[in-house]
């Protein structure tokens, strides 16, 4: 048995007494007010990254799909969805096949696509070189090569066949995500209506609100769609992530990182979909126009940075890690720390700086 003492961030409560591990599983949590101060958090639940520590998932790559993953694990990701960007379609295929056994082993939870279904006026940093309208017959030799692999792919519900192509996502069980888009706020309940469950990093990528045109961003709010938060400080102020967050409510706020390869490396030159980008001072910006170009952010980050805007350490835990974990439909095994769940747990110090993570039980070197 492992038992790491601390102060407890529950679903509904912080807890300070131990939590006892058996093997992969929670068996415990006994109350001790003399427990200490470290703060013990489940493991983290990431939707929306594209790499970290040097290595990228856009490429479809295994090898540098398990060094982003293995990174993120360091910084208390336990669980992670490979984002890639808008890309062709021949390598949408060739990435869904070479990751189905980085699935089936644990390293990925699943591939997210960003796109290319989106909108070329709210493009950001995607490639425009690829961006076009829902193809019926991609997106079903996608789901069939997958075989229950993509878990989440976003659209931008304006376009000719969008509507469609969200159903067919929900019916074959895959997170619809409403991104990259300039619709209005009528076509964005309409894709809502269709089955879209989530917004792809609220604000950015989004036709901004407007008294007289809400736009997606109070469309989403307004809905019952979750929302991802990128918590960098950079993509939201902290002021907006906590007003967003306190408007979904932790039930349907979700931070994410959407991390490049350049997170934990230094400043310099990178590559995104094809597209140049440059790293100064953590901010990733496309060379071309100087579009933020993802992030340089880490969970525990993420973590941190909603708790310095307000949220309380219930709330932040919940966003990173209960309610994700939900949206994947694993509420039932992880994304919480409660006797009967998966054994993932992060041991941040006072100040919530990564000190020990554990994966199913196993302390991760």
């Amino acid at each position: 048995m492992t038992r790491i003492s601390g102060r407890i961030v529950t679903p509904g409560a912080v807890v300070t007494g131990h939590l006892d591990l058996d093997g992969p599983t929670i068996t415990a949590i006994v109350p001790d007010a003399s427990a200490g101060a470290d703060v013990i958090v489940p493991g983290f639940v990431d939707l929306h990254c594209h790499g970290g520590g040097g290595h990228t998932f856009t490429t479809g790559d295994p090898d540098a799909a398990r060094g982003a993953a293995g990174f993120h694990l360091r910084h208390g990701t336990t669980t992670i969805l490979a984002s890639l960007v808008s890309s062709p379609y021949e390598l949408m295929l060739a990435a869904t096949g070479a990751y189905r056994p980085l699935v089936a082993d644990g390293t990925i939870a699943g591939i997210h696509f960003e796109g290319p279904y989106l909108s070329h006026v709210r493009c950001g940093a995607q490639n425009p070189a690829y961006l076009r309208d829902p193809v019926p017959a991609e997106l079903t030799g996608l789901l069939a090569a997958g075989g229950g692999v993509i878990r989440m792919m976003t659209v931008a519900p304006e376009l000719p066949g969008a509507l469609d192509a969200i159903g067919l996502l929900r019916d074959n069980g895959v997170l619809a995500a409403v991104g990259h888009t300039d619709a209005t706020y009528d076509q964005t309940l309409a894709g809502v209506a269709a089955g879209a469950s989530v917004a792809t990093h609220l604000f950015n990528g989004m036709r901004p609100p407007h008294h007289r045109e809400p736009g997606p961003v109070v469309g989403l709010l307004s809905s019952t769609a979750s929302v991802e938060l990128i918590a960098d400080n950079i993509h939201l102020h902290p002021g907006m992530l906590a007003f967003a967050a306190r408007s979904a409510g932790r039930d349907r706020s979700l931070l994410v990182t959407d991390a490049m390869d350049a997170t934990g490396m230094p400043d310099g030159r990178y590559d995104l979909g094809g597209q140049e980008v440059v790293v100064a001072d953590r901010v990733a910006r496309l060379v071309r126009d100087g579009s933020i170009a993802g992030s340089t952010l880490t969970m525990d980050g993420a973590l941190r940075n909603a708790v310095a805007a307000g949220l309380s350490l219930p709330e932040a835990s919940a966003m990173a890690s209960t309610t994700p974990a939900r949206l994947l439909g694993l509420a039932d095994t992880l994304g919480a720390l409660a006797p009967g769940l998966r054994a993932d747990v992060v041991v941040l110090s006072p100040d919530l700086r990564p000190e020990r993570v554990f994966r199913a039980g196993i302390a991760v070197e």
